[in-house]
C-alpha cells in the first residue's frame, strides 16, 4: 500500500495528474448538453486524456468498461455510459479520473441540463456546499471525522441523505487508498490530518432516505427512492494545515 504521507516528488506527479484531469473535466462539462449521448461524452473524455499523455484511471479498473462514470437522474454513482441522450431537465453526474506516470487523480461534478430546474439546482448546490464545508474542516489538529461531520451537517440541514456504503478516500499510486473519508459521522475519529496527505472528498446527495440499490450491471448505484441525486468530488492536498483543491482549473 502507498504511504499516506506523500513525498514532495510524488506530490508533483499527483499535481500534474490533477491538472490534466481538470482540463479534461472542463471540456466534458462544457460538452454535456441537450442532444449529446453519454457515450459521446465518454469518448471525448478518453480522447482528451490520451492526448495529454495520460491514461483514464477508471477504464479497466476492477473491469469497469469505460473512461467515465455517468450517473443520470436517480443514478448516484458508477453508471456505465450508454446511448442515452441528455435532455432538458436531466441531472447528470460525471465521475472521472486520470493516471499520469503512475499517479492518480479523481473528480466528479453534477450538471443540470437545459433550462433552470429547482430540484437539480438544490441537489447540486448542497453537494458543492457539503464539499466546501468538508474542505474548510481541514485545519491543524483536525481528524478525518471532522471532515465527515462538516459534510453531514450540510446534508442534514437540507433534509437530504447520503449513502452509507460509499465514501471519499486517499489517493496516490492507487486510485483508492486510506484514509476513508465518510460523508456521515462515525464513532471512529479517524486519523490525524497531516501535510502531504492527498484525499478525495466526495459528497453524494440523495433524497428521501440513505438507501441505494445496485443495478444488474453490477456497477450502477441508484437511489432506492428513484429520485434524482448529485455528486461532487475534488482531489485535495493538505499543505500548511489547509486543504488545497488540485482538480480545478
Amino acid at each position: 500500500m502507498s504511504n499516506i504521507i506523500k513525498k514532495d516528488s510524488e506530490i508533483e506527479l499527483i499535481k500534474k495528474s490533477c491538472q490534466i484531469l481538470a482540463e479534461v473535466k472542463k471540456i466534458v462539462y462544457d460538452a454535456a448538453k441537450e442532444g449529446v449521448s453519454l457515450l459521446e461524452l465518454d469518448k471525448l473524455a478518453y480522447q482528451e486524456t490520451i492526448k495529454r499523455n495520460a491514461e483514464p484511471a477508471f477504464l479497466g479498473y476492477l473491469n469497469f468498461p469505460n473512461t467515465i462514470c455517468t450517473a443520470l437522474n436517480e443514478e448516484v454513482i458508477h453508471g456505465i455510459p450508454d446511448n442515452r441522450i441528455l435532455k432538458n431537465g436531466d441531472l447528470i453526474s460525471i465521475d472521472m479520473g486520470v493516471k499520469y506516470q503512475g499517479y492518480y487523480s479523481d473528480s466528479a461534478f453534477s450538471k443540470s441540463i437545459g433550462e433552470n430546474n429547482f430540484e437539480n439546482y438544490k441537489l447540486i448546490e448542497v453537494a458543492k456546499r457539503a464539499f466546501d464545508a468538508g474542505l474548510k474542516a481541514i485545519k491543524p489538529g483536525a481528524r478525518v471525522n471532522d471532515i465527515s461531520k462538516a459534510i453531514y451537517k450540510v446534508i442534514k440541514e437540507n433534509n437530504l441523505f447520503t449513502p452509507l456504503e460509499f465514501s471519499g478516500h486517499g489517493i496516490g499510486k492507487h486510485l483508492h487508498e486510506k484514509p476513508y473519508v465518510y460523508n456521515y459521522i462515525t464513532n471512529n475519529q479517524g486519523m490525524l490530518l497531516k501535510d502531504n496527505m492527498v484525499i478525495c472528498i466526495e459528497p453524494m446527495i440523495i433524497q428521501d432516505s440513505n438507501k441505494v440499490k445496485i443495478l444488474k450491471d453490477g456497477w450502477t448505484v441508484v437511489s432506492a427512492s428513484n429520485k434524482k441525486s448529485a455528486h461532487y468530488e475534488q482531489t485535495v492536498l493538505i499543505k500548511n494545515g489547509k486543504g488545497i483543491i488540485l482538480t480545478e482549473k
